[in-house]
C-alpha cells in the first residue's frame, strides 16, 4: 500500500512559514495519533518534517514489533501544503495494513499463533 511511498511531487522548492510548518506538524499528529488508536501499543509510531534539497519532507513511520518499518513520506508544493482529510484516512489504513502485513510476513509458520 504506502509502505516507503511518497505523497506530491518533490520537483518544486517549497519553503514553509512558521504557521505553515505547524499546520503541516499538526497533520502528521493526527496521523499518528489515528495509527496509534489502531495499532496494538507493540508498534511504534514517529513523525517527523526534515528540510531536503528540494524543500521540506514530512514522514509518517510506523516500527512494527516484528518485521521493517513501514514509512509514507509527503512533500508540498506551493499549491498544497497540507495533508487533507481523505489523505490522512488512507495514510493511517495504508500504514496499519503495511505494518500489519510486516508482521505476519516476519512471522515463520511453525510460530504458535497468539489467538485463533
Amino acid at each position: 500500500m504506502y509502505g516507503n511511498t511518497q505523497f506530491g511531487a518533490d520537483v518544486e522548492e517549497v519553503s514553509l512559514t512558521a504557521d505553515q510548518r505547524q499546520t503541516l506538524r499538526s497533520d502528521l499528529t493526527h496521523v499518528a495519533t489515528g495509527l496509534r488508536e489502531v495499532l496494538p501499543d507493540d508498534f511504534a509510531v514517529g513523525s517527523e518534517i526534515t528540510s531536503g534539497t528540494n524543500g521540506p519532507r514530512a514522514t509518517i513511520a510506523v516500527q512494527p514489533p516484528l518485521g521493517s518499518v513501514v514509512s509514507a513520506g509527503y512533500s508540498p508544493t506551493p499549491e498544497k501544503i497540507s495533508i487533507t482529510d481523505a489523505e490522512r484516512d488512507d495514510l493511517v489504513h495504508g500504514l496499519a495494513a503495511s505494518a500489519a502485513l510486516q508482521v505476519k510476513q516476519a512471522m515463520t509458520d511453525d510460530a504458535a499463533p497468539t489467538a485463533q
